[in-house]
């Protein structure tokens, strides 16, 4: 136990060590496990995942982790370049969070929701709206993502009364029902559900030049007067992240920010994977010249638990005012106590070790890197991102899904982005190091040399 112990502490900067096939033999019984149990579509994912990419896609198992490094079943060591979705921002099992939780849940674990709430929910509320970049602000606790753009979503429809939505092709926002009737990055996921969902969502093409940035505005503008039910939203990530990461031009949220005020139209801006200084900054938005009315936090929000929140603007959640003495938007977990405290640790740790600045710095390091590898090899297209969100395109998703599984057997966890999954998405811990980074490279140019 002692040794476990001490290999647990050590555990965070180091380099990859892979022991056994990948996956391992112990991975693969636990796979066989979740093959027999989960839902199908799941299991029928990775087998057309392996169909696309030619080459097995069952993945690892995880049993461990700590700042950047995770271990699988079969006792393998990697690299996360994705900190589990975002959501391990500050790296994994950061000690402070882990203290604040042992601390309470030997006080509190569970209170009554909205009813009854803990003190550490509204000490969590009381932070984010200190936070939050507009005076007097209001909040919502969720537990995902999805919670929070769900809440924003009805916040919109109480305050304008028009139940329109403009959402962007290629956007990703959760799989609730409200979120999924504007998710534009793959149509497959709203068909099924099609009858159940907002039929009134427009979606316009995300801008990645001037060009189209413009012809966006005109869009949004056109979608805005032609509706007949009333635009009461625009839903919009700062930096599109599973849809590709694709970074809009300069200039482009600021003048959407205004052509919403003009038009009488809230707007909504999802920072769930750009926010809290993934990209620099608490609200990317804002330090783009934007002025949401709601915005949108979840993932690295809850330093590993889940956690989400909407932030709104006084005037705009005044929406909700007294509806009938009931809770319109309520459930038994939102303010959970464990969430709140690890949201207050989280927040204490992003503005204690300055990790804004670290994303920037080691952001531009390892475009720079990768930006040297696309000049030696044409199998990349494309480097771009923001900070420590960084988008790898390649020339096919056979090939991305192809150097994601190659990447994994050299001890690097990345995730495929994009609806084709031609981008290698990396979204690391903001405490990871140079070094770490710089290993990924190396191990990225010698998946490519090994493709050519």
């Amino acid at each position: 136990m002692v040794q476990e112990a001490e290999a647990m502490d050590a555990l965070g900067a180091l380099l990859p060590e892979i022991k056994t096939a990948v996956p391992g033999e112990a991975c693969a019984r636990l796979i066989d496990t979740l093959a027999a149990t989960e839902c199908p579509a799941l299991t029928m994912r990775r087998a057309r995942r392996a169909e696309r990419s030619g080459a097995q896609q069952d993945p690892i198992v995880w049993t461990a982790a700590r700042g950047a490094n995770v271990l699988d079943a079969d006792a393998n060591r990697y690299v996360d370049l994705s900190a589990g979705f975002g959501a391990a921002s500050i790296g994994h099992g950061h000690p402070r969070v882990v203290h604040a939780l042992r601390q309470q849940a030997g006080r509190l674990l569970h209170a009554l929701g909205d009813l009854q709430p803990a003190d550490v929910k509204v000490q969590l509320l009381q932070r984010l709206a200190q936070l939050a970049p507009f005076p007097d602000a209001r909040v919502m606790l969720g537990l995902s993502g999805a919670d929070a753009v769900e809440a924003a979503l009805k916040t919109a429809l109480l305050k304008t009364g028009k139940p329109g939505v403009i959402a962007f092709e290629g956007g990703y926002h959760g799989l609730h029902h409200g979120p999924l009737a504007a998710c534009g990055y793959n149509a497959a996921f709203r068909e099924p559900f099609a009858a159940q969902l907002n039929p009134h969502v427009r979606f316009v093409r995300y801008p990645d030049t001037h060009e189209r940035g413009a012809q966006t505005l005109a869009a949004v503008e056109d979608a805005i007067f032609s509706m007949e039910v009333g635009v009461g939203a625009v839903l919009v990530e700062p930096v599109l992240g599973r849809g590709g990461v694709v970074v809009p031009p300069d200039g482009f949220l600021r003048e959407l920010s205004a052509l919403c005020r003009r038009r009488g139209v809230l707007l909504i801006a999802d920072e769930i994977m750009t926010g809290l200084l993934r990209t620099g900054s608490l609200f990317s938005s804002v330090t783009e010249g934007a002025e949401p009315d709601l915005i949108c936090l979840g993932k690295a929000l809850g330093g590993g638990l889940p956690v989400s929140a909407c932030l709104g603007k006084a005037e705009v959640m005044q929406a909700w005012g007294d509806p009938g003495n009931e809770a319109l938007h309520t459930a038994t977990f939102f303010g959970h106590p464990l969430g709140a405290v690890a949201a207050l640790a989280t927040l204490d740790v992003l503005q204690a070790e300055n990790l804004g600045t670290r994303a920037l710095s080691l952001g531009e390091h390892l475009r720079s890197r990768l930006t040297e590898l696309r000049a030696e090899h044409t199998l990349i297209t494309d480097v771009r991102g923001k900070g420590l969100l960084i988008g790898v395109e390649v020339a096919s998703g056979a090939l991305g899904l192809g150097l994601g599984r190659d990447l994994l057997a050299r001890g690097f966890i990345t995730v495929p982005a994009g609806a084709d999954a031609r981008v290698i998405s990396l979204t690391p811990p903001l405490t990871i190091t140079q070094r770490q980074l710089d290993a990924f490279a190396d191990a990225l140019g010698a998946a490519l040399e090994a493709c050519a």
